[in-house]
């Protein structure tokens, strides 16, 4: 791939407060080179291993759009701040060269969705402001100044599209309350019906000369997903009975004239279907969806078209291609669909012409293109380059030509700390099938010499791990930088290498996946790499399943770390808030008529837990929806009636993901502790955050 290398840019403001937070001004200071100050170490000194606060203080690049002349980029970077213990997100601003970076909005609760009007004089945006009390449009001059609101709905505003000719802006937003439910609700009076107590989202659109907003939907449905035509007149929307993740399988693809009149339902199945798109002649949708040509659920995503008159069925491009479809977007002519490719351990754009399906792959490299959005008047492409030394900085193409780098925001990097060398491996599985994974390297590795690993396992399961700069919620660097190697393995069940390989778990969970991990782990042994007296397992999600599942089967890890992992899957079924994509993996539910329950029980690790002898611990959000704590719960009691050393460490407030800084701070002390304790026998030194302001003001009063 060629590039052109742009002066070097890095962006590292910290947060501001005060003033600016109740509007948005444009801080006047445009970025041409680095700022004194603010590197992470002084500029003679050598680069050094990374720590957790490092990690966790890197910064995000997203939702990019380029303006209507082609001349500058906007874009959301979100970064850590520890006063708020979380993350804060701010609109950005820069040339399409490189140059003249500046930072567009700094209100105190954040921006994001960035949207240039057609005419490119003005920009809307997403934000929560003074008294709001949920998240509205505003709209700001391009050439900077004050924003102002542009809506005050009653609920929280998503999804902002502008109508073409900039007289408006879509948006989708749920519905309100009414004045008896609000009552009742502030008198205390709030029992409601689980499962049943959601609203439903519909698509508005608000006037931008006079803030007036209108229906586009209304009804008893939830409009999950949409996209305006090129023209404005139509809309492509996914509707389904309600916004609970749960029903995936059961939203549909319509397609409606953009004020809501002449709505068409296109499909009619059971499958999760993604990115509705019309064509730019409006005679046809393309979308994608978990299945295969005979809308049979539980494949890797395909692309389809379908005619927009709904006169028709779906008809799936590329019926042999074995990669998996993550986004798409028509080009300028309607002549060709764009798409990001999951092809395993890597993420490339590629283009397949209509009419003869002929593929073409546009990137190549060890990375993930994430964050594209295609500019069709334009023929442009906006993408982020996640690699092993940089999280994700902003690359345009235009035509048919070459990425070009934009920023230069993740160059300190490599700048300032070691990075791990990482590669891609491959092995066969126990029955002989090719498997793949990564592998990071520790840092200062010497050929021949053997060190401890730790196992990584994805969650999804239907996902893969890809190159990339690795972050904070598994701190493959600090690792490294502690001796270890960390191997991320690509186990039967994982996306991008064709469906025979991902349907491999349909009807057995536990087929071959453990049996990929463990085949992987004596591949590193074999090769003089791997100290197999010294090895750790961990994952997330699906990974802490397959860790519940690897204690199990194996004695030969001498610790491991289950976050957010299954148990029973019989009871995991029934916690869990989406259940679709575990039907297929057991040939049933479990409360139909001849359950396939012994299989659920099968595959439940919970079965075989009297075996494990490997110190483990648990860690679940206390709100986690998706594989509830309940799970955690019961692995962490099994142990410890057991007598296998364990500790289960649930996070308040969080989810199935862990958002709050000092939380992630926590995980990745305990993983690290609990590792350098079983698999060396010793002590580990905890982390601890950074000195908020007024803990720095008491620790110099102190001294």
């Amino acid at each position: 791939m060629n590039a052109h290398d742009t002066p070097r840019i890095r962006m590292a403001l910290p947060r501001a407060r005060g003033s600016l937070a109740a509007g948005t001004m444009f801080l006047l200071l445009a970025l041409t080179g680095p700022i004194e100050g603010l590197r992470a170490q002084d500029a003679d000194a050598a680069p050094r291993p990374m720590t957790i606060v490092d990690l966790i203080e890197v910064p995000s690049l997203g939702d990019a759009r380029i303006s209507p002349d082609g001349s500058r980029l906007l874009f959301v970077r979100r970064d850590a701040d520890w006063e708020e213990n979380g993350t804060v997100a701010h609109i950005w601003r820069v040339d399409a060269d490189g140059e003249n970076l500046i930072q567009v909005t700094n209100g105190e609760n954040g921006e994001t969705s960035p949207r240039w009007s057609p005419d490119g004089s003005r920009i809307a945006f997403l934000a929560r402001r003074g008294e709001d009390e949920h998240t509205q449009i505003y709209l700001l001059n391009a050439m900077g100044g004050e924003a102002n609101a542009l809506t005050g709905h009653p609920t929280a505003v998503s999804s902002i599209t502008w109508a073409p000719d900039g007289s408006g802006i879509y948006f989708v937003a749920g519905d309100e309350l009414s004045e008896e439910e609000k009552a009742r609700r502030e008198a205390g009076d709030d029992v409601y019906a689980f499962d049943e107590n959601y609203r439903q989202s519909h698509i508005w659109q608000v006037s931008v000369e006079d803030g007036e907003t209108s229906r586009v939907t209304e009804g008893d449905f939830s409009v999950t997903g949409y996209s305006l035509s090129r023209d404005g007149t139509h809309i492509a929307f996914h509707r389904g009975a309600s916004p609970l993740f749960e029903g995936v399988d059961r939203r549909e693809v319509w397609v409606m004239r953009a004020d809501g009149s002449d709505a068409r339902q296109l499909t009619r199945n059971s499958v999760p279907e993604y990115n509705a798109r019309l064509s730019p002649d409006n005679q046809w949708v393309a979308f994608h969806a978990d299945s295969n040509e005979d809308f049979d659920f539980y494949y890797n995503d395909n692309l389809f078209l379908v005619p927009a008159s709904g006169d028709g069925e779906a008809r799936m491009l590329l019926p042999d291609m074995p990669h998996g479809v993550d986004a798409i977007a028509w080009s300028g002519d309607g002549g060709a669909i764009f798409f990001r490719a999951n092809t395993g351990v890597r993420e490339e754009l590629m283009r397949v012409d209509v009419g003869d399906e002929r593929l073409t792959q546009l990137t190549e490299g060890d990375h993930q293109v994430i964050n594209w959005h295609y500019a069709p008047a334009l023929d442009t492409h906006v993408f982020g380059l996640n690699r092993a030394d940089n999280r994700g900085d902003l690359w345009m193409m235009r035509g048919g030509g070459s990425p070009e780098r934009v920023t230069r925001v993740f160059d300190y990097l490599t700048e300032d700390f070691v990075q791990p060398r990482q590669e891609a491996v491959q092995w066969q599985g126990e029955d002989g099938v090719e498997v793949e994974g990564l592998l990071f390297y520790p840092l200062g590795y010497e050929e021949g010499t053997r060190h401890p690993l730790v196992v990584q396992t994805h969650g999804g399961p239907a996902a893969s791990d890809k190159f990339q700069f690795s972050t904070a919620g598994n701190f493959v660097q600090v690792l490294n930088g502690m001796g270890y190697f960390v191997f991320k393995p690509n186990y039967r069940g994982s996306t991008g290498y064709g469906d025979d390989f991902l349907r491999n778990m349909v009807g057995n969970y536990f087929d071959q996946a453990h049996l990929d991990v463990m085949t992987g782990v004596d591949h590193l042994i074999e090769l003089g790499l791997v100290d197999g007296e010294r090895m750790a397992k961990m994952g997330w999600s699906a990974g802490g399943h397959m860790t519940n599942k690897i204690i199990t089967h194996t004695g030969r890890f001498q610790a491991a770390a289950s976050g957010a992992g299954a148990a029973n899957w019989v009871s995991m079924y029934a916690q869990s808030d989406i259940r679709v994509y575990r039907t297929p993996w057991f040939g049933g539910t479990p409360w139909e008529e001849d359950a396939p329950v012994d299989q659920y029980w099968q595959d439940s690790p919970l079965r075989e837990v009297w075996r494990v002898n490997t110190p483990t611990i648990f860690l679940v959000g206390e709100e986690d929806a998706r594989v509830p704590m309940p799970q955690s719960v019961e692995m962490y009691r099994g142990l410890k009636h057991n007598g296998v050393p364990t500790h289960l460490y649930v996070a308040p407030r969080a989810g199935h993901g862990w958002t709050e800084l000092r939380h992630q701070l926590f995980k990745a002390n305990v993983h690290l502790d609990w590792f350098e304790r079983w698999v060396h026998g010793r002590e580990y030194e905890w982390e601890e955050a950074p000195e908020s302001e007024e803990e720095a003001r008491a620790t110099a009063a102190i001294d």
